[in-house]
């Protein structure tokens, strides 16, 4: 879903020059005024562009969770989740995978910068939603069994991943999965600035690809990588090296060529997919 759907080439340009401008002043601030800049930037978003989709998407909630991207996501969790689980989402939005997930799980723990896109009415008691700076996860150690994040890591200051990254892995209890979807670079920009633009311009601070993946989960402390192939049911989990081999050889070809290849079937669907184990 990319937001573009009952929307004008105007309203579109309207997000493209908001997020232009607030994640210019995210890229130019510093690590401490970051803490307290992501929640702010996405409020200051949601309040100046009222058509933006993560708002409009929550008055068919019900309808999006049977028939779309959630119900495919909480499918996709049923392999990695169950009634013993400790789980946390690394933001969660309006929070509904959580709920969703939450049905299964022992503890669901729903982690976000904004509350004005994570107010729901009633919740479960084994659900709690927990605001943060961006960078922080405050739980205790080894408190979790498997965290999850869905097109979060890109919206990230490239300087922070890695210290949220450490507190994500401090809070895994020993053989917990963090499994990590975020957009290949090889068939980007995949934020708003797509329409506009070559490169991330928007709210998509970085885009990483496999290889850089790999580095950056490493420094956090995680010590085995896959990456997976999910489609129509079917999960298979890939040694992370045939990935980097052909990331590589991707790696030689002209930008468009790159585009192209990542976007087609089936790289499209297992590039930006990625599971770290603690």
């Amino acid at each position: 879903m990319d937001g573009s759907a009952g929307r004008s080439p105007e309203q579109l340009r309207e997000q493209y020059e908001v997020e232009r401008r607030l994640a210019t002043r995210l890229k130019g601030a510093t690590r401490e005024e970051r803490k307290s800049l992501y929640g702010s930037v996405y409020d200051e978003l949601f309040k100046s562009v009222p058509h933006h989709p993560q708002l409009t998407r929550k008055e068919n909630a019900e309808q999006e969770m049977r028939q779309g991207l959630i119900h495919g996501l909480a499918e996709l969790l049923a392999r990695f989740v169950d009634a013993d689980t400790r789980f946390l989402e690394v933001g969660a939005g309006d929070c509904q995978l959580s709920l969703h997930v939450a049905r299964k799980a022992k503890q669901v723990f729903a982690l976000d910068v904004s509350e004005q896109i994570s107010r729901n009415e009633a919740v479960p008691a084994n659900f709690k939603l927990i605001l943060s700076d961006g960078c922080s996860v405050p739980l205790d150690p080894a408190s979790l069994d498997v965290a999850f994040s869905h097109q979060l890591l890109e919206h990230i200051h490239p300087e922070d991943a890695l210290e949220q990254l450490r507190n994500v892995h401090a809070a895994l209890a020993q053989g917990g999965y963090y499994i990590c979807i975020t957009p290949s670079s090889f068939s980007g920009p995949h934020d708003i600035s797509k329409y506009f633009e070559d490169v991330p311009g928007g709210f998509h601070l970085k885009e990483y690809s496999t290889a850089e993946l790999v580095r950056v989960f490493k420094e956090a402390g995680f010590t085995r990588f896959r990456t997976f192939f999910w489609s129509k049911g079917i999960l298979l989990r890939i040694p992370v090296g045939p990935i980097l081999a052909v990331e590589a050889l991707m790696g030689l070809f002209p930008r468009s060529w790159q585009r192209r290849l990542a976007s087609g079937y089936p790289l499209n669907r297992i590039l930006g997919n990625f599971i770290a184990s603690k």
